[in-house]
């Protein structure tokens, strides 16, 4: 690989980037098609899958086919009317809402790290590294993921030697590149020192136990308590978090998934006060329609509906 290629590789997120090799992959070896590709090919590829593949994910489909045709010199497929028109009759002959992570509300998460705190005081006293390590591993990764309102691929992404901690002040966490910022610039996120559920204990303790200096922050460990060198893969958070919240207790863990955590701090937030203005800020949001996506609108009624338990109708 030349420098060139390199600089152009880095260029392109590694998530973007894998995502749209399995997007390349599925259009030429699952379904058939050529490329490049005609306009009436990409059409009839999305009618194909209508039926079988969200709105979204065609969405996404026709942004991996736009991007191998520029880059390879040709004819972007994609924007043509026929392709367009088609992705809008989808749209109108197949509605469907939006799915969202159900927010893990603070009582959740007190629960979940209460129970954290009893394994990992268990796990101490039986001299069982391995349990202690994954205990502290996902008390840092709830704590900071709630706090901080981060992705699944943010907290998969922090290195250790991009974090400040000092405890009892806060935390500061620096990203060379983030989803939003097109010109790598870098971001710093701070996370504060709280008097419970602290993500700032929390975070310094699992780098002490781990003896981490260097590298990812969130690691593999396996039944012996050898850690990892590298980090975790963004798809092994959600079976992690609902299997902590199963064990903790907390019903339906199934609902749960990665935005879970940050939906769950934006509720907290809006339900403190926190206006939308110093909610984007601090989560990163660049738009407000990205913040309102994950904040519950407040129910109007809410303080004059009937009782719901043991209410008889008027006869």
């Amino acid at each position: 690989m030349t420098k060139l290629d390199q600089y152009l590789e880095a260029a392109t997120r590694e998530n973007t980037r894998q995502s749209y090799q399995s997007a390349i992959r599925h259009f030429e070896v699952e379904w058939g098609g050529f490329l490049p590709s005609t306009a009436d090919s990409v059409a009839r590829y999305l009618a194909d899958h209508a039926e079988t593949l969200s709105l979204n994910t065609l969405r996404h489909r026709l942004a991996a086919l736009a991007q191998w045709h520029i880059e390879q010199g040709f004819p972007d497929p994609t924007k043509a009317p026929v392709v367009r028109k088609a992705l809008r009759g989808i749209q109108a002959l197949h509605p469907a809402q939006e799915r969202r992570a159900t927010p893990l509300q603070l009582d959740q998460l007190d629960q979940v790290i209460s129970w954290l705190d009893g394994t990992i005081a268990k796990a101490h006293e039986e001299h069982n590294r391995g349990a202690k390590l994954r205990h502290c591993r996902n008390r840092a990764l709830l704590l900071l993921g709630f706090w901080r309102g981060f992705r699944g691929d943010e907290l998969t992404r922090l290195r250790v030697e991009h974090v400040q901690a000092v405890p009892g002040e806060g935390m500061t966490c620096f990203f060379p590149q983030t989803k939003g910022d097109r010109t790598y610039q870098g971001t710093t996120f701070r996370a504060p020192a709280l008097a419970r559920l602290c993500p700032v204990e929390a975070y310094v303790e699992w780098i002490h136990v781990a003896q981490l200096d260097n590298g990812p922050v969130f690691r593999a460990i396996d039944r012996w308590g050898h850690v990892s060198d590298q980090g975790l893969n963004t798809d092994s958070l959600i079976p992690i978090l609902r299997s902590l919240l199963t064990e903790a207790g907390i019903a339906s863990a199934e609902r749960y998934s990665g935005h879970s955590l940050r939906r769950g701090f934006a509720n907290w937030a809006t339900a403190n006060g926190w206006d939308v203005k110093t909610l984007m800020e601090y989560v990163g949001w660049k738009d407000v329609q990205s913040a309102l996506r994950y904040v519950e609108a407040a129910d109007p009624f809410a303080n004059y509906r009937l009782p719901s338990s043991k209410h008889k109708s008027v006869e």
